[in-house]
């Protein structure tokens, strides 16, 4: 049997609010502790190198990442046997070249990869969760979320300098926002590269702030978002807003908005992937003469004919009235439905005795020590009729 694998945010350490930087630094680490050059030999370290880094590869794309937190581990099933991958799973797309030259680059004695110009930057993911019905949850429903957003500041355009002036680079890294400190080790010569804490990466130095930002270079406002749920989200799954988070630094996009979806409890529906299930009492009259019964589905109720001499736990399935699949909305799953023989609690003296009679027409097991061995006083056999037969008889006198 496959070994279940484990959670890509458990596997680098990070909670599912992490930023792409909190991922990469988890990575980085893992990466560093478990690469095979640093524990040869050591296949369980080799084991999780490989964990880790495919749970990199995933969380560090954004379209992966989607996928995943949507669908988890399915969404990468039947189709990752792509080149390059470890165990099955497709690396394309990753990058780690930036990870893998600062650990080893300064670790072997090579020249470490000096910073990287102060280049644009994509803003952090905002995460949100809202509540929704059950029903909302199968058929797909809108919400509208009221969110403080930033966004640049309309009198300095984002640059945080008072207008009329601009930001200056940094002296102490040249604009380059980050700043590299060297040291002797075992190893050799070991670069380190840390972000200036001069202009805290910016690459720029601002002299006189923009009073209407105090020089952050944004305003924030409260903004009404509409979100579009769509059929079949099931509890715990989110949907991705593009563009919708925080602004970008440096002329880089802005973040996208994940909202989490929270489905209450049906009183009646119990959910299983894309099917539905839920129990419906039936009278003992129905069981066993058969009859029509109404059914509530996810739909409205429906008919359902009961054929004679039904059991109780009976299961019947309705097709199609399921939970649409989310990868296509055409497609539903089915409902499942348990019928339950229902015992009267309270009679009255009519249907008492109604009861008796039709014990005794059934096998008079109300009075069996009366009459061992199903015989009469006379001693005689009693002559054995059908079920049905005896229901009629009872419910006909």
């Amino acid at each position: 049997m496959a070994e279940s694998k484990r959670d890509y945010y458990e596997v680098l350490g990070v909670s599912k609010n992490a930023s792409d930087a909190e991922i990469k630094k988890a990575y980085r680490a893992l990466a560093k502790k478990y690469h095979p050059d640093m524990n040869p030999g050591d296949k369980e370290a080799e084991k999780k190198f490989k964990e880790a880094s495919e749970a990199y590869a995933v969380l560090s794309d954004a379209d992966k990442r989607r996928q995943y937190d949507q669908f988890g581990h399915a969404a990468f099933e039947g189709g990752a046997g792509g080149a390059g991958g470890f165990g099955g799973f497709d690396f394309n797309g990753a990058d780690f070249s930036d990870i893998f030259g600062d650990i080893f680059g300064d670790l072997f004695g090579g020249s470490a990869r000096r910073g990287r110009s102060n280049g644009p930057m994509k803003g952090a993911n905002i995460r949100k969760s809202i509540r929704i019905t059950f029903e909302e949850a199968v058929f797909g429903c809108e919400k509208e979320l009221d969110l403080v957003l930033k966004d640049p500041c309309e009198s300095c355009h984002g640059t945080g300098a008072k207008p009329g002036t601009s930001p200056e680079t940094c002296p102490k890294c040249g604009g380059k926002g980050q700043v590299v400190y060297t040291s002797q080790s075992f190893f050799g010569t070991v670069q380190n590269v840390q972000t200036c804490p001069n202009c805290n990466g910016s690459g720029k130095i601002i002299k006189e702030k923009c009073p209407d930002c105090s020089g952050t270079g944004y305003t924030s406002s409260r903004k009404k978002i509409k979100v579009t749920i769509p059929a079949g989200i099931d509890n715990g799954q989110s949907v991705r807003i593009r563009d919708k988070g925080e602004p970008g630094v440096n002329g880089g996009p802005r973040g996208d908005l994940l909202v989490e979806i929270n489905v209450s409890r049906h009183p009646i529906f119990q959910r299983q992937d894309v099917h539905i299930f839920s129990t419906v009492p039936i009278s003992f009259a129905v069981a066993a003469l058969g009859g029509d019964i109404r059914i509530p589905t996810v739909d409205g109720d429906v008919i359902y004919t009961v054929k004679p001499g039904t059991k109780t736990d009976t299961k019947v399935r309705l097709k199609g009235k399921g939970v649409p699949s989310l990868r296509n909305a055409q497609v539903r799953g089915d409902h499942y439905v348990t019928l339950v023989i229902q015992t009267p609690e309270r009679l009255s003296s009519e249907a008492k005795e109604a009861l008796k009679r039709f014990d005794e027409l059934t096998g008079n097991t109300l009075h069996q020590n009366d009459d061992v061995d199903g015989k009469g006083e006379k001693g005689e056999k009693k002559k054995k009729k059908g079920f049905m037969e005896k229901m009629k008889e009872a419910f006909e006198e």
